[in-house]
């Protein structure tokens, strides 16, 4: 176990890499470090950042999609999902489901495409997962830009963990409310959900990468119900609560971004509006 300074100094090397948009080696190389050991150094951040004025506004959910897991991680494949908080400063809701993106001092960004939920109730510690689903207030498209300050996106999951969740910006599109028999059915029918994720330049696209609700977890609600059940285990970390923002994990792999490149996605099996965004 990490001894409290420890933490605490892993917790500012990655701040300041992240201000400078620097890369460091993981700190898996350095120290052997546990899953605990990771959140550790997680909460030192998330005390930090508080401290400097910015406001958790919610949780991002990693490594939820199971197809992907074998292509991370360095001395093992990434077989769990991991969570990082968000922030006020992290999170933009697009306008008419159109975004201009800056990439200045994202280091090595990739775009993921999400499901997004607004939490409108706040869970029971032992919810069920239809319990958990009726706590949803609104879903939403959304990208996640996820970051590395690791080189090549080499890591283990404690890495991921510790260096923000690879969180780096959250785009929600149009939220969609949910009314009470929508919720109930949820999970069952973002588990058939399919995304198209396409990438180009001018008006010249080319299809990147198809996605399937039912690879994140079985569904993004089995996303959020893990969480959910997670933090039960972590008293260090305050659990859900009404008013926030949860993304659920990607639904593709996630593929590098470059200015200059717009990005869009199309839905089936519901009805939600894809997401366009151009990068500079």
């Amino acid at each position: 176990m990490l001894v409290s300074a420890q933490a605490h100094r892993f917790a500012h090397r990655l701040l300041a890499a992240r201000a400078n948009a620097n890369r460091i080696p993981p700190l898996s190389q350095e120290a052997p470090l546990s899953f605990a050991d990771a959140y550790e150094i997680a909460r030192n951040i998330l005390d930090i950042r508080i401290a400097q004025g910015e406001t958790m506004v919610g949780r991002k959910i990693g490594f939820t999609n199971r197809t992907i897991w074998s292509k991370y991680g360095v001395a093992e494949p990434i077989d769990r999902p991991i969570w990082a908080p968000i922030y006020d400063s992290t999170v933009r809701y697009a306008v008419d489901n159109h975004a201009v993106q800056s990439l200045k001092g994202a280091v090595q960004p990739r775009i993921e495409p999400e499901i997004v939920f607004k939490l409108g109730a706040t869970p029971a510690p032992g919810a069920s997962l239809v319990e958990v689903s009726e706590c949803i207030e609104w879903m939403a498209h959304g990208y996640e830009i996820v970051v590395s300050p690791f080189p090549n996106w080499k890591f283990n999951a404690v890495d991921a963990i510790a260096a923000f969740g690879l969180h780096g910006l959250l785009i929600v599109g149009e939220p969609k409310l949910l009314s009470s028999a929508t919720r109930r059915n949820l999970a069952g029918v973002l588990a058939n959900v399919s995304v198209s994720l396409s990438s180009g330049e001018a008006d010249s696209f080319a299809l990147r990468a198809a996605g399937f609700g039912s690879d994140v977890l079985d569904s993004p609600v089995h996303a959020l119900w893990h969480l959910h059940k997670v933090l039960q285990e972590q008293p260090q970390f305050p659990p859900l609560a009404a008013g926030e923002i949860i993304c659920t994990g990607t639904l593709t792999d996630a593929y590098p971004v470059e200015r200059g490149q717009t990005w869009a996605t199309a839905f089936s099996g519901v009805t939600l509006p894809g997401l366009t965004v151009s990068f500079v």
